[in-house]
């Protein structure tokens, strides 16, 4: 990220991105009130509108996802309480609000209560789910914590009837609506833990507004909750219900029936777990049950009579018997084979049979020798009859007679050109079979090319 005094140029997108990252960064979550206006609603789903009041605005963004959710209609003009947190459209450079919810002005004060009672509640630890308790494998005995009258005990008991109809369940009736509800909600938790006849506890009510549910915002109930020594699940309203008793619970279930589905167990998955365990104990019991057969098979085997020991003694004897001369053979026949090689390199390495094959090898020798010089001497003389004729071709004498004749002057030196005589010297000409003597009467140079 670019820091303060750094000169290094950055582009409009890095500047965009910087500037959402701080805003994302440094603003929790919001609770801003404000009337609503330019209300657009494209066919992505999505919600988009501008937050003013008499001084400001912001745009707002509603996603679709959390749109979905919304309980209250929003309509243009209407005066709102929106929550979301701060951001930026890093395309246009606006700054928005990406909402999570909208509700009407007028539950703002208990908004606000609710709250500043759950930032304190969250502080002291209250919602850590480190201390919550993990909730019973199997339920046997179930309390429930609503009105007898409501409908939500019927959804409750419905399911129960339905997966686990076996359960043992106590009602502890209370209010669940209006200005003693919370405390008497209180004396029916208290009643439950000491009476001491129960696993876990189911504190629900059906759904409602704000102002209905808001005795499962107390403050005091909360606390008692926390200190519940037993596993409590709270179901209060619809999904989109929460109270503060839902973030003390142990677990938190979003509607009665879901609660008590959290706390019971399908009957068929109870009646297909014992099949399966009946099967596993079946399957081990016949393998144990076989596993004796064997054994009581083998021990039998082992005292049988002596008679049938000592027989089996002897075939076994017999085998081995029968082993050892094979053996024996074996080993004398290898013994006999290494014999026989020995002795015939021996009878190959005696100076009798090496004398028998050299003098072979010798008279082999001396009858092939006449032959050999034969075609040597053939060879040698056809080679010398080929170089005697090509010498005779080579010979001057040859050439003297086919017609030709060699000119010497008086020192015996062959003239080759016109330059080498003068009229009146003596020359002399040598042919075939004989020389001429006779003397230069004239020269006459030959023209080029005769």
């Amino acid at each position: 990220m670019t820091t303060a005094g750094d000169n290094t140029p950055i582009s409009v997108a890095q500047l965009n991105r910087q500037a959402k990252f701080i805003l994302e960064q440094h603003f929790p979550t919001l609770l801003v009130q404000g009337e609503i206006s330019n209300l657009a609603r494209p066919r992505s789903g999505h919600i988009y509108f501008t937050l003013k009041d008499a001084d400001a605005q912001v745009r707002c963004a509603f996603f679709r996802g959390q749109a979905a959710r919304q309980r209250h209609p929003i309509q243009e003009g209407d005066a709102v309480l929106v929550r979301g947190r701060l951001s930026l459209y890093e395309g246009r450079g606006d700054y928005q609000m990406i909402v999570s919810g909208v509700m009407p002005a007028g539950a703002g004060a208990l908004q606000v209560e609710f709250e500043a009672l759950k930032r304190r509640l969250e502080a002291e630890g209250l919602f850590d789910p480190a201390r919550k308790q993990p909730l019973p494998t199997a339920v046997s005995r179930l309390g429930v914590i609503t009105s007898a009258t409501g409908a939500a005990l019927q959804d409750v008991l419905q399911v129960l009837q339905r997966r686990d109809p076996g359960m043992e369940v106590r009602v502890y009736s209370c209010l669940v609506q209006g200005r003693e509800a919370a405390a008497d909600i209180r004396r029916a938790l208290r009643y439950a833990i000491t009476d001491n006849a129960v696993d876990a506890l189911l504190l629900t009510r059906g759904g409602g507004s704000t102002e209905d549910l808001w005795c499962f915002n107390d403050e005091a109930l909360a606390r008692d909750l926390a200190a519940c020594p037993l596993p409590i699940v709270s179901a209060v309203g619809h999904e989109t219900d929460f109270t503060i008793a839902d973030f003390v619970a142990d677990v938190r279930a979003p509607t009665p029936s879901a609660g008590a589905e959290l706390l019971s167990q399908d009957q068929q998955v109870w009646r297909q777990q014992f099949q399966r365990l009946d099967q596993q104990l079946r399957l081990v019991f016949n393998r144990y049950l076989t596993s004796q057969r064997q054994r009581v098979d083998h021990l039998y085997q082992r005292l049988r009579h002596p008679s049938e020991r000592i027989r089996e003694q002897q075939q076994r004897l017999d085998e081995r018997s029968t082993r050892l001369e094979r053996a024996m053979l074996v080993r004398l026949q290898h013994q006999r084979q290494q014999q026989n090689a020995l002795q015939r390199r021996l009878q190959a390495a005696s100076p009798a049979t090496r004398l028998h094959y050299q003098r072979t090898a010798l008279n082999r020798l001396r009858e092939r020798l006449p032959g050999v010089m034969q075609r040597w001497l053939q060879n040698y003389r056809g080679r010398l009859e080929q170089q005697a004729h090509a010498l005779h071709l080579a010979s001057p004498l040859a050439t003297l007679q086919r017609g030709y004749s060699i000119t010497l002057d008086e020192q015996q030196r062959v003239i080759r050109s016109i330059t080498q005589v003068a009229p009146g010297q003596t020359l002399e000409i040598r042919i075939a079979d004989g020389r001429i003597r006779g003397r230069v009467d004239s020269t006459e140079k030959a023209e080029r090319g005769d």
